[in-house]
């Protein structure tokens, strides 16, 4: 590092309780900074000097993903059979154990690195936007290249992003209960307070991390990334995910097998040594069994489908924050949306200025619209940067042109927020008398005004029919106030209403036939008044379940609701809390929800849902509390991903399915064969092998088709059926290997290495071209054809397990050469075998759905991991609340068109 970055870098570390303590103009000075900000030459140099504004980076680490790989209980069980077979100097033993290993090792690591590449590639293309004056103006850019000295501009539902001392602040409150714990806002002011004070009574400063609860402040950056009071926290703690419902699925899969290994490896050591065969031979026959009897490469297969699916959906434009996500995707079966951008083009614009009265004429409605946003109008240029669609749609409008900048003075604003839903301005006109403006709902601007005369009602009530969004404008004379409260917003005199319009998508109905086709009920959670959101519907034929405004919600138990909520498609005008709340409730009666918003007021809801989406232009706030980022905001992309997800579940189980029972019904025969003949059935690197083989085949599956009945609704982990399946198939692959043994001793009176030659080719065709049967429930290949791949991949295993013992490395591994009559019998058996299981299969699935009753969807846990650690990396995904406990009972849901259909 040269001396100029040093010394550069030694004049940015400020500490935030000493910038706290000094007044604006100090702090900028001490930065080398200006209220314009920082040029961009010098922020650049800054940014090299000191490094991105990240607490991490999401990088691979190969060395830490190879360390994974050591950790694994089966590949500790490899290395302690490896080490006990040179030991008791079986040095051929152990070299084929340690083959086993290394290969291992790398299919997981080569497979877990690409997984884990993919992952970081999406952390790349999910980005936060920050609001920075760069060379005198106002600049949009990513929040990872602030530096020390950037003047900032945040707004409502901003998340900080570095540890910022207030240049000015308006009626600012933010959420610090991040680092304080307090959960009660802090009002925040510019004014320096004394040295020495506690983090939390540093109100001239704002903290990365924290969120603007309400109003809006500018200010400078003083410390970002590790140096950040978050950063230092967030760093000290490191990163802890809790775990989905995927993952805990596979937890309580491993420990099924861990009890069928422990159970079935004592018996057969125990069984071992009471027929006084060798201590230590018989040890690692059991090691062995243990190892053979677990799927190897379980993890590979399911990093390799999470890997391939994110990528499918990245292309598709979905992009997952965590790959095990995907899979909470596809278990979706309520999807809970708001209508702008989803169900309408998202493109709102300005259409109508509609005088409440003779006096007031379009141009000047519009003007009072204008003067009642939060775009800086003062100067020569008006920006509308940052603002929201409607202000901005007004900024973009042809009438805009003739406002004049400069020529009005804002003397005090008080912000839009979502509960009073309004803004509220005190203007006046070039040194004229004061007036106040306010623009917001027309239910709430109304109820400040007088009585409004039934024209103007009907006037209203027309434009909502025709589904047109409408901002009310109401005014009154304020000669003598300086300074604006809620209790000077009424007596208010209506100025008429400013008329908007979003018109439905081309492709709207298309997706939700796609969503229904899928399943999946959708609902549409909205701001707006309920006949725009009806008239939506109805232009796209949706035959709405009934609507629920937010004043009804309001009054309404939590049983009440719960029941209409599962039948009602519309909530139109819900608050922030109504939306989590009408969410919980839909989780509680059994639907698994997800919930679509993009706004400061979807972030309760976002956290509160078992999946949450958002897209790429969403507040930070809302980004961060999501799961799923959508680069298109459009349900069809939606059920693509959702598609996505089921396709790897699906895929995941078919390898579970074929490696339980295989496995089982392999390790059994073994540990059978162990106790009546005099000799050990396979060595323990046979068996080794052979698992290797056949685990290797299977890295094929997370491509493989998926039939199309299994994506039509979520599965979920039943570990009882899989016990089932396990138990019926297991046995019967054990009844081919005795007759195989018999086949060996009595007809060709085969020694040892003839004996482990044809069971372990027998072994091999078998386990391996089951995958055929048990991936589909239809007849395979005329019914259901699997991938190229998987054919190529099951074919090249059996191909391999036969050259194996009648190649020059059969000796090494401990194989006598087998009698051509062996591979024309093995042939029929083969044959025998798939049709028997085929038959067994339509049996077991046609049993299962008669008999047994479908499980109650699994209860999501949202752990509250440590929120700090949560947001470690640009902020990503906050704490999650717990999952109530799913009600017992029916499970039907209300279609979006209206009709029921029992879960499947």
């Amino acid at each position: 590092m040269t001396d100029l970055n040093i010394r550069q870098r030694s004049s940015l570390q400020l500490p935030i309780t000493d910038a706290a303590a000094l007044t604006a103009e100090q702090t900028l000075e001490r930065l080398g900074s200006v209220l314009e900000g920082l040029k961009g030459e010098e922020a650049a140099a800054r940014l090299e000097s000191l490094g991105p504004n990240a607490v991490r980076t999401h990088r691979a680490n190969a060395w830490a993903v190879l360390g994974r790989q050591f950790a694994s209980p089966i590949l500790i069980l490899l290395i302690i059979t490896a080490a006990l077979s040179l030991f008791l100097g079986d040095a051929t033993n152990s070299i084929v154990i340690g083959v086993i290993l290394l290969v291992s090792v790398g299919l997981g690591f080569s497979n877990e690195y690409r997984a884990q590449r993919a992952s970081d590639a999406l952390h790349e293309r999910v980005t936060h936007k920050a609001a920075v004056q760069r060379d005198g103006t106002t600049t949009d850019v990513d929040v990872t290249a602030l530096v020390p000295g950037d003047v900032v501009h945040l707004s409502l539902g901003a998340i900080v992003p570095a540890d910022i001392r207030l240049l000015t602040a308006d009626n600012l409150l933010c959420d610090e209960s991040i680092l304080t714990g307090e959960s009660q806002p802090s009002a925040k002011d510019p004014a320096p307070v004394p040295a020495g004070s506690a983090l939390a009574d540093l109100a001239s400063c704002v903290f990365m991390g924290t969120v603007i609860q309400s109003g809006g402040c500018s200010g400078v950056v003083v410390a970002t990334g590790g140096r950040a009071e978050f950063g230092r926290i967030a760093l000290g703690l490191g990163e802890r995910q809790p775990q989905t419902e995927f993952q805990l699925g596979l937890k309580r899969f491993s420990f099924l097998l861990l009890q069928v290994a422990v159970v079935l490896t004592s018996l057969i050591f125990v069984a071992n040594l009471l027929l006084q065969r060798p201590l230590l031979e018989s040890l690692l026959f059991s090691l062995a069994i243990a190892v053979g009897i677990t799927p190897q490469l379980l993890p590979a297969v399911v990093s390799t489908s999470l890997a391939t699916g994110t990528r499918q959906l990245a292309k598709r434009k979905v992009l997952v924050k965590r790959l095990v996500c995907i899979e909470d995707l596809g278990d979706m079966d309520i999807l809970v949306t708001d209508k702008t951008g989803t169900l309408t083009e998202g493109k709102i614009s300005f259409t109508a200025a509609l005088p409440a009265t003779p006096d007031v004429s379009d141009g000047g409605l519009l003007t009072l619209g204008l003067l009642a946003t939060e775009a800086d109008y003062a100067g020569a240029k008006v920006s509308s940067a940052g603002q929201n669609p409607l202000d901005a749609a007004l900024w973009e409008s042809a009438g805009a042109a003739a406002f004049e900048p400069g020529r009005y003075d804002r003397l005090d604003l008080i912000r839009f927020d979502h509960r009073r839903r309004r803004t509220t301005v005190l203007v006046r006109d070039r040194g004229g008398p004061a007036q106040l403006v306010t623009k917001g709902a027309p239910e709430d601007v109304l109820a400040l005004c007088g009585p409004v005369p039934p024209a103007v009602q009907a006037m209203l009530e027309e434009q909502f029919d025709a589904g047109a969004r409408v901002v009310a404008v109401a005014t009154r004379p304020a000669a003598g106030l300086a300074r604006l409260t809620p209790a000077e917003e009424p007596g208010l005199a209506l100025a008429g209403f400013l008329v908007f319009l979003d018109r439905p998508k081309a492709n709207a109905r298309q997706s939700l036939d796609r969503l229904e086709a899928l399943g999946i009920s959708v609902k549409i959670a909205t701001g707006d008044n309920a006949k725009v959101a009806e008239k939506v519907c109805a232009d796209l034929d949706v035959l709405s379940g009934g609507t629920l405004t937010g004043t009804q919600v309001g009054q309404m138990s939590d049983a009440d609701l719960a029941a209409a909520a599962r039948t009602a498609t519309i909530f139109a005008r819900v608050s922030p809390e109504q939306k989590a709340r009408i969410i919980s409730l839909l989780r509680q009666s059994g639907g698994a929800v997800g919930f679509m918003g993009d706004g400061v007021n979807d972030a309760l809801a976002l956290h509160k849902a078992d999946i949450g989406i958002s897209v790429d232009t969403a507040t930070d706030v809302a980004k961060d509390a999501a799961d799923v980022v959508l680069l298109d905001k459009d349900l069809g992309v939606l059920a693509d991903g959702v598609m996505e997800g089921r396709r790897i579940f699906a895929n995941t189980i078919k390898y579970v399915l074929m490696g339980t029972s295989s496995n089982f019904g392999n390790m059994f025969s073994a540990a059978a064969a162990s106790v009546v003949l005099s000799f050990l059935p396979m060595l323990p690197g046979q068996i080794l092998l052979n698992n290797l083989l056949y685990d290797s085949g299977q890295l094929a599956i997370p491509g493989d088709r998926v039939d199309k009945e299994q994506l039509r609704a979520p599965s979920h982990w039943n570990i009882a059926f899989i016990r089932r399946f396990m138990l019926l198939f297991g046995p019967i692959s054990s009844l081919f290997d005795f007759a195989t043994f018999a086949l060996m001793l009595f007809a060709f009176n085969a020694v040892p290495g003839e004996f482990r030659a044809g069971w372990f080719i027998e072994s091999i065709a078998t386990q391996t071209l089951i995958i055929f049967a048990i991936r589909t429930r239809r007849v395979p290949f005329l019914r259901s054809r699997p991938s190229a791949g998987l054919i190529a991949a099951s074919l090249g295993v059996v191909a391999v397990g036969i050259v194996l013992p009648l190649s020059p490395l059969a000796g090494v591994l401990g194989f006598d050469p087998l009698p051509v009559p062996f591979f024309l019998v093995l042939l029929g058996m083969v044959v025998v075998y798939l049709v028997l299981v085929e038959l067994a299969k339509q049996w077991f699935f046609a049993r299962d759905a008669q008999q047994l009753p479908a499980p109650p969807p699994p209860v999501r846990p949202r752990h509250a991991t440590h929120h700090i650690a949560r947001r470690a990396f640009r902020f990503s995904a906050p704490i999650r609340v717990p999952r109530p406990p799913a009600q017992p009972g029916s499970r039907r849901r209300t279609r979006l068109r209206g009709r029921e259909a029992a879960r499947t």
